[in-house]
């Protein structure tokens, strides 16, 4: 039988990093209430949305003008914030939650992203054990 593990991690990250990840932050909370936005008017108008289908809008956005900063940050937090939105409706229409809220306020910073979209360069100097 396979064991599953479960790591948590602690760093202590330089200003720049602190930056980027703020950006990330809130490119995926930005994602997430538009999509959900998207979604609801699409469903007012009578039509169905996907997870395919927010992909294809999300590519679409990025290349719109005013949106170009989204090409800055990792596309598969991007895409993991889709994915999270479409679990959260259909848990909404199999009745096991509430409607999706928007993230407007997220309290807790966190991503969750495949381990080939990060990298971790250990700085010795910023490092603390």
């Amino acid at each position: 039988m396979l064991a599953k593990r479960a790591y948590k991690f602690r760093f202590y990250p330089t200003p720049a990093q602190e930056q980027a990840l703020a950006q990330h932050f809130g490119c995926v909370r930005f994602v997430y209430n538009y999509m959900l936005a998207r979604r609801q008017q699409r469903r007012q108008d009578g039509q169905r949305s996907s997870y395919g289908d927010d992909a294809a809008a999300l590519t679409l956005l990025k290349r719109a003008p005013g949106y170009e900063w989204l090409r800055d940050v990792s596309i598969v937090a991007l895409q993991a914030s889709l994915q999270h939105l479409d679990t959260a409706y259909r848990n909404f229409f199999a009745r096991r939650t509430k409607f999706p809220a928007s993230n407007a306020n997220m309290p807790r910073k966190a991503i969750r992203s495949c381990a080939m979209a990060l990298r971790c360069a250990r700085a010795s100097s910023h490092s603390r054990r």
